[in-house]
C-alpha cells in the first residue's frame, strides 16, 4: 500500500526512522554511514531509504521544510506504515547567547502558534513534548560519545525567524518562562503526531545560525557539516530496542 506523498510498500520501513530535511541530506547519510540501503520512496524527491546501520535495519526518510510537510511524512509513516520511533534531525537557530555554531541541541518541549493541532485532531494545542524515555537513551549515548548536548524548549514557527520583521514581538508573545533556546520549523508537527498516535519522537538539532552571532552555516555545512549530530541519532537508533 502506497500513499500520494510515498511509494513504499507497508513492511519497507525498519521500526525506526531518522528524518532530515533535506533529501540530499537523507542521501547523505546512508551513502556515508549504511552498510546497506535501498531507495524505497522518491516522490516528490523526498528520498527515503532502508538499509542496516552497523548491522541494524534502520531507515531515513526526509521530511521537508514546515509544520505542514512533516505533518504530512511523520503522520503516514506513524498511521500507514506501522513505524514506532522517529528521530528529526535537522538545523536552526540559536536562542541562547551562550551557544555556538553546530552545537547540538535535543528537544524536550515545544511550542507553537501553528493551529495544526486544531486542524488536524480539533485539539487547541500548542505545547507538546518529546518521547522522555527517548529523549533519555539520546543523552545516555550522547555521554558515552562525549558529545556535548544542550536540553531545552524549542519554538516552531510557521516562518524562517531570520526572516521575520521583528522577532522580539514574537518571543513576547511565547508562554512565560518557555525560554526557549531553539527555534526550527517542524518538530511540534512531529510530536504532536506522535503523541495522537502513540508513538515516540524526538528532534535533535544542530546550530547554523543565532540572533546572536552574525556568522550562518551554508548550504554546504547543513548538508554535511553536521556528521556528529547524525552518528548521535544512528547509535542512539540502534539502540531503542534494547532500552
Amino acid at each position: 500500500m502506497s500513499t500520494p506523498h510515498n511509494s513504499a510498500n507497508v513492511g519497507d520501513f525498519a521500526k525506526t526512522v531518522i528524518m532530515p530535511g533535506d533529501p540530499l541530506r537523507a542521501k547523505y547519510i546512508v551513502e556515508k554511514f549504511f552498510d546497506d540501503y535501498k531507495l524505497i520512496n522518491s516522490v516528490r524527491g523526498m528520498y527515503a531509504y532502508t538499509g542496516h546501520y552497523k548491522g541494524q535495519p534502520l531507515s531515513v526518510m526526509a521530511h521537508g521544510m514546515g509544520i505542514p510537510s512533516m505533518g504530512i511524512y511523520s503522520y503516514e509513516l506513524f498511521k500507514i506504515y506501522d513505524v514506532e520511533n522517529i528521530i528529526r534531525i535537522g538545523s536552526c537557530g540559536g536562542y541562547n547567547k551562550d551557544l555556538k555554531i553546530f552545537d547540538i541541541i535535543l528537544s524536550e518541549n515545544v511550542y507553537s502558534e501553528s493551529n495544526y493541532a486544531l486542524t488536524l485532531n480539533n485539539d487547541n494545542c500548542h505545547i507538546v513534548s518529546a518521547d522522555s524515555e527517548l529523549n533519555l537513551l539520546i543523552d545516555k549515548t550522547a555521554k558515552k560519545q562525549n558529545i556535548r548536548l544542550i536540553k531545552g524548549n524549542t519554538a516552531s514557527t510557521d516562518c524562517f525567524d531570520l526572516y521575520m520583521t521583528d522577532v522580539n514581538r514574537f518571543l513576547e508573545r511565547l508562554p512565560q518562562n518557555f525560554n526557549p533556546v531553539s527555534v526550527e520549523m517542524e518538530a511540534f508537527a512531529l510530536f504532536y503526531n506522535a503523541k495522537l498516535l502513540n508513538k515516540k519522537a524526538a528532534c535533535l538539532m544542530s546550530v547554523v545560525d543565532s540572533k546572536y552571532f552574525e556568522n550562518v552555516a551554508t548550504a554546504e555545512e547543513r548538508q554535511t557539516g553536521l556528521n556528529n549530530m547524525i552518528k548521535l541519532a544512528l547509535d542512539s537508533a540502534i539502540n531503542i530496542k534494547n532500552y
